[in-house]
């Protein structure tokens, strides 16, 4: 009985949330961790090597292709429940090259929806990279590049992720994207942290650099940022706000911060919930009353196929591997969208 009322309310949240979208036109943006999506063959300039058929975890063709078919179900279904088009951008992460994201794309699942790629190779020594996947009939790239996150004046010897920039137009309006993955924990969050706070920094240039000669500019941040909202690097560098209201002109929303206060991650260790994967944009896009987009919803994309049921990792999300074993999951991270709208 509870299961059929839970059913009911669900199917009304979401006819009621559709209704309430008919007299605007609807965007989706999103970003996902792809958890390690390598392909099979060996890049001798990068250290692939565990992603190999011959290599610890015996990356097989076929578990390359239920990884695709994986990740291509994920993305088929993010943002349908208002928009069957589905996600029009989306942020990736941990990604081997620009194959994996043809392969992706051009999956039976996606094929339709025609994504193109912007991807650059990072100095990442394992070869993961960031790229940003778009549907051209809505959007349209104008200029994109790496931004390089040195970070040797720290006394790091190991090369990060760049930071991927795309300007371009959406419905014929102006957006910038700032696609991240900035640098892991491992080593401790406290010895680790000023790498993160640089990540936050150039980001924080890019944004006061563009709302400085246009303070309206719509600037979306995405990522994987292994820092909570919560974090230094979130919440005082770049100033991110928490609630719509005390976002100042040219600042930062940051609609993750109330599901990290009331403890919903995207990712989790050590049987604590994080959130790294979030979305956060400029106060242009929060006004309702303009004719353009503007923010309407925020999702963490955590459908109960998405959860690992059994295991060491159970209830966290349901990953590609246990370890070193194989369990045929999908990522380690759920995906996070934001819905846009505006008026018809």
């Amino acid at each position: 009985m509870k299961t059929h009322i839970l059913i009911f309310f669900l199917v009304l949240s979401i006819f009621q949330l559709n209704a309430q979208m008919n007299d605007y036109k609807v965007a989706c943006v999103a970003f996902y961790n792809l958890e390690n999506l390598f392909d099979t063959e060996n890049d001798t300039l990068i250290n692939d090597e565990e992603f190999l058929p011959d290599g610890k975890r015996s990356w097989t063709k076929d578990r390359y292709q239920e990884k695709l078919d994986n990740m291509a179900f994920v993305i088929s279904k993010l943002g349908t429940d208002v928009t069957p088009f589905g996600a029009t951008i989306i942020g990736v992460s941990e990604i081997e090259n620009r194959k994996v994201l043809e392969d992706l794309v051009e999956h039976s699942l996606l094929v339709e929806r025609n994504y193109k790629i912007v991807h650059f190779d990072s100095p990442d020594k394992r070869g993961i990279d960031v790229a940003l996947l778009y549907q051209e009939k809505q959007f349209q790239v104008d200029s994109a590049r790496a931004l390089t996150l040195d970070l040797t004046e720290l006394g790091s010897t190991r090369p990060t992720r760049d930071i991927l920039y795309v300007e371009g137009t959406l419905d014929g309006e102006k957006m910038y994207f700032l696609v991240n993955h900035w640098p892991s924990r491992g080593g401790g969050e406290k010895k680790t942290k000023q790498y993160r706070n640089a990540g936050a920094r150039l980001v924080k240039s890019v944004i006061d650099s563009l709302t400085e000669e246009d303070v309206n500019s719509k600037v979306f941040i995405l990522g994987d940022l292994n820092d909570d909202p919560s974090s230094e690097s979130v919440k005082s560098i770049l100033r991110a706000k928490s609630k719509k209201s005390e976002v100042s002109n040219g600042g930062i929303f940051n609609p993750m911060a109330d599901f990290y206060r009331r403890g919903i991650g995207s990712n989790a260790y050590r049987d604590a919930w994080s959130l790294f994967d979030q979305i956060l944009m400029t106060s242009g896009l929060l006004d309702k009353e303009q004719q353009g987009y503007f923010h309407y919803k925020t999702i963490i994309y955590n459908k109960k196929f998405l959860i690992q049921k059994n295991g060491k990792y159970r209830g966290y999300p349901f990953r590609t591997f246990s370890g070193s074993e194989y369990i045929g999951g999908y990522s380690d991270h759920f995906p996070v969208f934001v819905y846009l709208a505006k008026k018809v």
